[in-house]
């Protein structure tokens, strides 16, 4: 009874170790101890370790080809190209007269695949006496991974002559953006081959259907297979949670995780990230539910401990800011990273800044800078974003050249970014430096120079540019083209462009396009055409159509009509005072006083509130804030002093106060006194009395305002231009108004 259970102990051990065990007793010899050591190294991720014990090994001991696959395994796992190479270099050296078998050549043509080096995994395949699945596999995997989908499916066709495929090459080539017709035909073999149950090539089905919706595919085609599947990993519902979040479906996605979690299914990193990530991307969703839906899955985080990976973290940061979430609680959840904050959180948490406090973002970027961490195109477009929202164009500047420093001055994302933070900045010559300066532009760069244009009302320069486009429009580009139209009043060419949209580059006109063509009309005087425009409108007006209507009803004097338009307004926007605003200025400026007063009393027992008009301007890198009447400045008193003095020079050059603006039936005193204390002339005289200050931008005076600049504001600054011999730019809610030499760069239409 003794031999046979002998004889089966001796084939079952070197069965496993090769031979490599003493054929009687059944133990180890000294090569046998050295490999083993090497095998258990390398796959407890000790690779260092493994290697340097396998090349101190004596050549007589490296019969073992085994130990070879193990680490090329090891190599190709851990990313180690370099000691993939010497490895091979050193196969090739001690056993260059024995070739390697299927199994250790399996494993090299994985790791070179793995490692992009394609052509050196084919001439293995190619020179391989005989293959099997895996070298197929190995092969279409390496080529799927590098987006070569037309190789993969040329193999894959090949392997099918050879030998059968199974899940795991069905799910590579599936994964090689192979397209929709490409991935219905493979499903369709997996059906015959009988292959559709398996649960690895039903997730990747599902990612290819969701993937693909933009050329014929479709997200419902995955969650039909979804249902249909009896047996789901947590790779299935990621997939579908992925694919919804991939189509812009974000609350498809919330349901979807909403069920997992019903159903008891655990989650990893990779679906909350989703999850996120369709948080952020859903339009529509209210900021309310969006941000209790932040806190729960906050809550989930915490609890599950994922929080304290740096992505997650990262990724819930952005989402609190999509929905407005307070800026201190971001930067609280930020500080918890703690020691673990790289390039992509520093972004993160400057991009929840950037809008709302640019000022903060920039002192972040700096603080980035001082723990010497490198910024990357995304980084730095986020910075310039920021710089787009502060008065001069100083911090662009500074950017800009440390963007040229560190060799990202052809990224095209970044000079778009700089385009928009020129223009925003006042700097228009430099977007258009920029712009010509371009090794390669997309159509955002296009779109991008376009708005600069209409920004500052150079439509003739808008027009002439389009004309040299070499790319297809889209709705964008015409927004801008025809916001230039509006802001120079080129009503004709105005009209031409918006026929043209779908006559000449089937452009679907949508409710900006018709906002913008009311405004070129109603601003042209032709406010009758402007309202049977919105009549034909084939979708309902927003709120922003019935304020460029109302705003051309202010200019003309339609009084009837611009009742109609301010009562639609506040029907949309009940909480917003324009609409209140401007009816109480139209009836003021015919006298109305009385209907004056009424509509300001409706306003405040709607408790609606106006936004009081505020102006920045900055001196010596310091910003100060002026409001009417100057209330909040310390240095008040010398301001009006300047101002009284600088109101009578302008006067005997022709100034004369604008007082049918006035909001109150007083004297006539009383209304030029309350014109005086609009916020953007205080702004200028405390420029004046800083004049020495000015060391930038050729001593341009720059002003800020949050609303739009009236009427005697606008010919108190033409004069005040030619006055002091300076430029002076005011950047208002709506445009750039230049002024210099008596004039105004959008010709005093506004």
């Amino acid at each position: 009874m003794t031999r046979p259970a002998t004889r089966a102990c001796y084939i079952s051990i070197r069965s496993f170790n090769h031979g490599n065990v003493h054929p009687v007793s059944g133990a180890f010899t000294e090569p046998d101890r050295i490999l083993e050591r090497v095998r258990m190294l390398s796959t407890r991720g000790h690779l260092s370790e493994a290697l340097s014990l396998f090349y101190n090994t004596p050549p007589s001991f490296l019969h073992f080809q085994q130990t070879y696959a193990t680490l090329f395994h090891a190599c190709s796992l851990h990313g180690k190209l370099k000691e993939g190479l010497s490895l091979h270099q050193h196969m090739n050296t001690h056993f260059g007269d024995d070739p390697p078998d299927l199994f250790v050549t399996n494993h090299l043509v994985n790791m070179y695949a793995k490692f992009g080096y394609l052509d050196y995994a084919r001439n293995l395949f190619e020179e391989m006496p005989k293959r099997n699945v895996v070298s197929w596999t190995a092969l279409i995997s390496g080529y799927a991974q590098r987006g070569n989908c037309q190789e993969s499916f040329r193999l894959f066709s090949g392997m099918l002559v050879d030998c059968r495929p199974n899940e795991f090459t069905f799910a590579s080539i599936l994964s090689s953006s192979c397209g929709y017709v490409g991935g219905k035909q493979l499903h369709a073999l997996a059906l015959k081959m009988c292959l559709d149950v398996c649960v690895y090539i039903a997730n990747a089905l599902i990612s290819m259907y969701s993937r693909s919706y933009k050329c014929g595919g479709s997200v419902d085609e995955a969650w039909k297979l979804f249902e249909t599947m009896k047996f789901r990993n947590l790779v299935t519902w990621n997939s579908m949670i992925s694919g919804f979040q991939f189509c812009k479906l974000g609350t498809q996605a919330i349901k979807v995780f909403a069920e997992m979690r019903r159903e008891g299914i655990g989650f990893n990193r990779a679906t909350l990230l989703s999850v996120f990530s369709s948080l952020s991307g859903t339009c529509g969703l209210d900021v309310y539910l969006g941000l209790m839906l932040c806190v729960q899955l906050h809550c989930l985080s915490i609890k599950s401990g994922f929080i304290l990976e740096i992505e997650v973290a990262t990724a819930l940061v952005k989402a609190y800011s999509d929905f407005g979430g307070d800026t201190a609680d971001c930067y609280r959840l930020f500080l918890e990273m703690s020691c673990y904050r790289d390039i992509v959180s520093w972004t993160g948490i400057i991009t929840a800044f950037a809008e709302r406090e640019p000022e903060e973002a920039l002192f972040l970027y700096c603080q980035l800078r001082r723990e010497n961490l490198a910024p990357d195109w995304c980084t730095y477009s986020i910075v310039l974003k920021a710089c787009a929202g502060l008065m001069t164009g100083r911090n662009a500047m500074a950017v800009h050249s440390q963007v040229i420093r560190y060799g990202f001055e052809e990224d095209t994302v970044i000079s778009n970014a700089l385009i928009h933070a020129y223009s925003r900045c006042g700097l228009i010559f430099l977007s258009r430096q920029v712009f010509d300066g371009m090794v390669s532009r997309d159509l955002v760069s296009w779109n991008s120079i376009l708005k600069a244009y209409a920004l500052h009302g150079q439509a003739t320069e808008a027009l002439q540019l389009f004309s040299k486009m070499n790319v297809e429009p889209d709705s964008a580009t015409f927004v801008a083209l025809l916001s230039a139209c509006s802001h120079a009043g080129l009503v004709e060419e105005g009209s031409k462009i918006f026929h043209s949209m779908s006559e000449d580059h089937d452009v679907v006109r949508q409710v900006d396009h018709y906002a913008c063509m009311v405004d070129i009309l109603g601003r042209g005087g032709r406010v009758v055409e402007a309202e049977k425009l919105i009549s034909e409108m084939p979708m309902e007006p927003d709120s922003v159509v019935w304020s460029a209507l109302l705003g051309s009803c202010r200019k003309h004097g339609a009084t009837q009509l611009a009742e109609l338009a301010a009562a639609k307004l506040m029907e949309l926007e009940p909480e917003d005072s324009l609409g209140y605003v401007q009816m109480s200025n139209i009836y003021c400026s015919s006298g109305s006083f009385n209907k004056a007063g009424l509509i300001r009393k409706e306003m405040k027992g709607s408790r609606v509130r106006k936004e009081p008009g505020l102006s920045w301007i900055e001196i010596e890198n310091q910003v100060h804030e002026f409001a009417s009447g100057g209330k909040r400045h310390p240095q008040r008193e010398a301001i009006f002093s300047k101002l009284e003095g600088l109101i009578g020079q302008l006067k005997e050059m022709g100034y004369v106060p604008e007082t049918s603006l006035a909001l109150r039936d007083t004297e006539e005193e009383h209304k030029e006194e309350e014109l005086y204390n609009h916020s953007e002339k205080l702004a200028l005289v405390f420029a004046i009395m800083n004049i020495g200050s000015f060391r930038y931008e050729g001593s341009v005076i720059r002003i800020m305002k949050n609303i739009r600049i009236c009427v005697d504001c606008h010919n108190f600054m033409k004069l005040a231009s030619d006055l002091l011999r300076k430029e002076i730019v005011v950047r208002d809610s709506n445009r750039f108004h230049h002024f210099k030499d008596r004039t105004c760069s959008c010709n005093d239409y506004w």
